[in-house]
């Protein structure tokens, strides 16, 4: 550094889509695109200034709010810094996620050697979505939007759009399960008529953690958990609740209902799944209709292993959710920032797994995604078999749709 630059270190709430971030301030409640948001805490008011951010740095909050949640699920960086020192973000400002730092004016060096990857590089591409807005974002990209098969969305994202409170709801009878499933359905058709042709739309199934779930939860009881990450979630838990089943039962019966044969761009994901048993347990348990399909995410050691077994078992795609890989073979958890130079999108051992994940499926004709941080898609690009197609937060996706294309 230089005698006009001064570093500021804080605390990674939430990680991140690079490692190395420039650009300007924020500091109004309005969205400006791509610039750095200063704010003094995260709140549902700012979230048109959330999402169109690069990164957030504010002054208080913790790890598991619903607002770093949601910026943890679209790759969006939030720093927390001691609140004095929010006043010296103003200008342009440089985020170093893996020291957990700022450098106010200094502006990174470039990067060089490695071939800056492309659209055609993605394969067939699938957009991590938040909200309604981000498939309009997608898909006013010109020409090259029609690249993007698939959007992604977590159904928590979709309760904290609607303020549903899913165990609330699962716990209220069935005039409550109905109305839960009927208000998901509701905002699915809006999602699937923003589609363009030949896309589609999953729903990754309700994962509430006990911890996350304790802040949406105003009466249904929420067990205390020493471990949530490794808890009663994704998969395990929807082994458990006929009440979800029959709020799925209602999402798929009213899409059917609004939308016809249109209701098949809308497929389901099981979170969090184990193994083969798993899967197939909870296809029996969903009591899903003929003809609707059902893809697993795999985001565990044991999930690695059991993939050729989870393709011979029926599942019809298979998404690799890195983050959490990352975080299980490494035990080292993406949300504490005191792990963060053990959390490697790149270590040798996370890579052989998404290999043989990638092996596997192609082997069995499984259809296989992998997601992405734009930081590692070169990366990965050199070290991996290629997959069907890549997985990438909607702002990183914007930005290549926006390149000039090879394709003809």
């Amino acid at each position: 550094m230089n005698g006009n630059e001064r570093r500021i270190v804080g605390s990674l709430l939430a990680g991140g889509t690079e490692s190395v971030l420039h650009g300007i301030c924020n500091r109004t409640r309005s969205p400006r695109e791509g610039t750095i948001l200063v704010a003094p805490s995260l709140e549902a008011g700012l979230y048109d200034a959330i999402v169109a951010a690069r990164a957030v740095v504010c002054g208080s909050g913790g790890l598991t709010g619903h607002m770093q949640s949601l910026c943890r699920g679209r790759g969006i960086p939030v720093l927390r810094v001691d609140e004095a020192d929010l006043a010296d973000l103003v200008g342009e400002v440089t985020l170093y996620l893996e020291s957990a730092s700022i450098v106010v004016g200094a502006e990174p060096p470039a990067e060089s050697g490695a071939r800056s990857p492309t659209l055609d590089d993605l394969g067939s591409a699938c957009a991590v979505i938040a909200d309604l807005q981000d498939i309009t974002t997608i898909n006013a990209c010109g020409p090259n939007a029609a690249r993007v098969e698939s959007f992604f969305i977590r159904e928590e994202f979709l309760c904290l759009a609607l303020g549903l409170s899913p165990l609330d709801a699962m716990a209220g009878g069935p005039a409550a399960v109905t109305a839960y499933g009927q208000a998901l359905a509701d905002r699915l058709c809006g999602f699937v008529q923003a589609l363009l042709p030949g896309q589609r739309l999953i729903l990754r199934m309700l994962d509430l953690r006990s911890d996350h779930a304790a802040d949406v939860t105003e009466t249904a009881p929420v067990a205390v958990e020493p471990n949530p990450e490794m808890g009663l979630h994704g998969a395990r838990w929807l082994l458990g609740s006929l009440a979800y089943r029959d709020a799925l039962h209602t999402v798929l019966s009213t899409l059917r209902t609004h939308l016809g044969d249109d209701a098949g761009r809308v497929g389901l994901s099981v979170p969090f799944v184990s193994d083969e048993t798993e899967f197939s347990q909870l296809r029996s348990h969903l009591d899903l209709p003929d003809g609707v399909a059902l893809s697993a995410f795999v985001e565990t050691p044991s999930a690695v292993h059991a993939t050729p077994a989870m393709c011979a078992a029926g599942v019809s795609e298979l998404f690799v959710g890195i983050k959490d890989l990352v975080q299980f073979y490494l035990a080292a958890d993406r949300g504490n920032h005191l792990v963060a130079d053990s959390y490697r999108t790149r270590h040798p051992a996370v890579l052989d797994a998404v290999r043989r994940v990638v092996e596997s499926a192609r082997a069995a004709g499984t259809p296989v995604r992998v997601f992405s941080l734009a930081s590692d898609l070169a990366h990965y690009l050199e070290n991996l078999p290629a997959p069907d197609g890549y997985m990438m937060c909607t702002a990183e996706l914007r930005q290549m749709l926006l390149q000039p294309t090879s394709r003809t």
